[in-house]
Order: structure tokens, then C-alpha cells, then sequence
């Protein structure tokens, strides 16, 4: 759309031809600035909630059981005698 406008507006062909190319260079820039800032301001350290809620998940998290390793018979199903 830039172009077009650009060349209806001044009729050349090389004036359109640098116009587009900084524009879309400035677009970049502005898009990796923006990119950028994003992921400067979420790498922030956690708050204290997120953090005490993390230590209490993980220190809430049981054991393992081992009568949890037993597997049991599916019903209908016959046992093998590799068992």
C-alpha cells in the first residue's frame, strides 16, 4: 500500500523505490525495538506469590509409593504365565 501511494503521489518510479525500502527498514527496526523491550520487561524476576507457591508445590509433592509400582490385572483379561 506504501508504494502504491507513494508512486501515485509522486509519479517516479526511484522515489517510490526509496521510499519503500526505508520504510520498511524502519518498520523493522520499530518491530525488533518492540520485540525486544517485551522481552526485556517479562525476564523479570517472579514475584514473591509465584515463588512461595513453587517452593510449596515442591515440597508438597509425595513420595514415591513402592506398592505404587505393583500393576494390577485388568479385568477379562487373562494373566500370562510370564508373570
Amino acid at each position: 500500500m506504501f508504494a502504491i501511494t507513494t508512486y501515485v503521489m509522486t509519479q517516479s518510479v526511484w522515489t517510490t523505490l526509496v521510499q519503500t525500502v526505508i520504510c520498511a527498514v524502519l518498520l523493522q527496526i520499530g518491530y525488533f525495538a518492540a520485540v525486544l523491550f517485551l522481552v526485556w520487561r517479562s525476564a523479570g524476576k517472579p514475584s514473591l506469590d509465584e515463588s512461595a507457591a513453587k517452593d510449596a508445590a515442591l515440597q508438597n509433592t509425595p513420595t514415591e509409593d513402592p506398592q505404587a509400582r505393583k500393576v494390577g490385572r485388568l479385568p477379562g483379561i487373562p494373566r500370562s504365565d510370564h508373570s
